[in-house]
C-alpha cells in the first residue's frame, strides 16, 4: 500500500479489557533481556490481516476478553475480524450492522466498530495498513512488564491506511468485502521436543508427561500457562534448580512442586527450573486458544518431523489465503 495513502485516523472510543497491539515480534534482541512478545495466535493475526489486505507482519489488536470501541476520524479504512469475535457497525448517521469475523468491512470518517466479548482465548483486529504506532526495537508489539510499545488506551488516536479508490471500488456500485472459510488450527496432541534438561526428571516422569493428561490453570497470561495433573519429578530435590539460562517461548519449566509451566510470548529471556520438553513452534498458537480448564495432551516429536509441521502449516495457510474471496455488498 503506497505511502500516499497512511493518512487514515481511528480513535480509542474504549479500549475494553485486556487487549493489546501486536504483531509477528520483536525479535533479536533477547540477549539485551528484551522479550519477543508479539500476537500469541500468529496464525490468526495473519489470517485478520490477510483479510484487511495487509502483509502478515502488520500489527493489529489482539483480543482477550472485551473488545475495543474504535472511531474512524479519517477514512476511509477496511477491518478485518479472525477468531471467534463479532463486532457491530455503527454508521455515522446511526445505522448499525452485525459484522461476523472472518470478513472484512470498509469504515468511512464518522463511522464506529464495536468489537464484541471474547469467550476464550485470543482473537484480532486488523486495519488496512496495520496499526501504524511507533516502532520501537524492530516491532510495534506490546511488553507492557517492561513499557514497551503504545498501550491501547481511551482517547488514544492511531495512524493507519485509508484505502485508495481503487481499492474502494469493489464490484458494482456498492462495492465489496473480503470473505473466507475459519482458519482450522492442527487437532491432536501438543507436540514437544524433549530436552535440553529432561535428564533432571525421572522415567516415569517424561512417561506420565507423555502419556498422562494437564489442564491450563486460570493463572495463565502472556508470559506463561500453568498446568495441572500429576506432579513431574525430579530425580533429586536438588535438581529441581538449575544455574539460570536461555529461555524461549514454548519451553516447558518444572518448578519444585512439579506443575509445568509453558512460557509464552512475553516470557523472560532466562529461567532457573529445569526444562523438561519444548512446544514446536507450529503448534504455539493452538497454545493461545487454550481456555481455563481445557485439558492437554503431548506427543513427543524430533527436529526434523517439527520443521516438517511447520512446512505443512506454510503449505496450509497458502491454501487458505487462496480462497479469500470479494463478494458484493455495502463498501465504500
Amino acid at each position: 500500500m503506497s505511502e500516499d495513502f497512511m493518512n487514515g485516523l481511528v480513535e480509542v472510543v474504549d479500549a475494553g479489557i485486556a487487549n493489546s497491539i501486536q504483531d509477528l515480534g520483536r525479535l533479536g534482541f533477547r540477549h539485551m533481556g528484551i522479550a519477543v512478545s508479539g500476537c500469541l495466535d500468529s496464525m490468526l493475526a495473519r489470517c485478520a490481516n490477510a483479510l484487511a489486505g495487509n502483509p502478515a507482519q502488520a500489527a493489529c489488536i489482539e483480543v482477550r476478553a472485551a473488545g475495543p470501541k474504535l472511531a474512524v476520524r479519517r477514512g476511509p479504512v477496511r477491518f478485518a475480524l479472525s477468531g471467534d469475535l463479532s463486532a457491530t457497525l455503527v454508521r455515522a448517521d446511526g445505522d448499525t450492522f452485525e459484522i461476523p469475523a472472518w470478513q472484512s468491512v470498509t469504515l468511512e470518517a464518522g463511522d464506529e466498530l464495536h468489537v464484541g466479548f471474547l469467550p476464550g482465548g485470543v482473537a484480532y483486529v486488523a486495519v488496512s495498513g496495520g496499526f501504524a504506532t511507533p516502532v520501537q526495537l524492530g516491532s510495534r508489539s506490546t511488553y507492557q512488564r517492561a513499557e514497551i510499545g503504545v498501550p491501547l488506551t481511551l482517547d488514544a488516536q492511531i495512524p493507519c491506511a485509508v484505502l485508495s479508490p481503487e481499492e474502494c471500488g469493489g464490484i458494482g456500485e456498492e462495492g465489496g468485502y473480503f470473505v473466507a472459510s475459519p482458519w482450522a488450527h492442527a487437532e491432536g496432541p501438543i507436540r514437544i521436543i524433549l530436552g535440553p534438561q529432561d535428564d533432571h526428571f525421572t522415567a516415569a516422569s517424561i512417561a506420565d508427561l507423555l502419556d498422562g493428561e494437564y489442564r491450563a490453570t486460570a493463572q495463565s497470561d502472556r508470559m506463561g500457562m500453568r498446568l495441572e495433573g500429576k506432579a513431574l519429578a525430579h530425580r533429586e530435590p536438588a535438581l529441581a534448580d538449575i544455574v539460570s539460562d536461555g529461555v524461549v517461548p514454548g519451553v516447558i519449566q518444572v518448578p519444585g512442586n512439579g506443575q509445568p509451566i509453558i512460557l509464552l510470548a512475553d516470557c523472560q529471556t532466562v529461567g532457573g527450573y529445569p526444562k523438561i520438553a519444548a512446544v514446536i513452534s507450529a503448534d504455539l498458537p493452538r497454545l493461545a486458544q487454550v481456555r481455563p480448564g481445557q485439558a492437554l495432551r503431548f506427543a513427543a516429536v524430533d527436529a526434523v518431523q517439527a520443521a516438517q509441521a511447520r512446512a505443512a502449516q506454510e503449505a496450509q495457510w497458502r491454501m487458505w489465503a487462496a480462497t479469500i474471496e470479494m463478494v458484493s455488498g455495502p463498501g465504500c
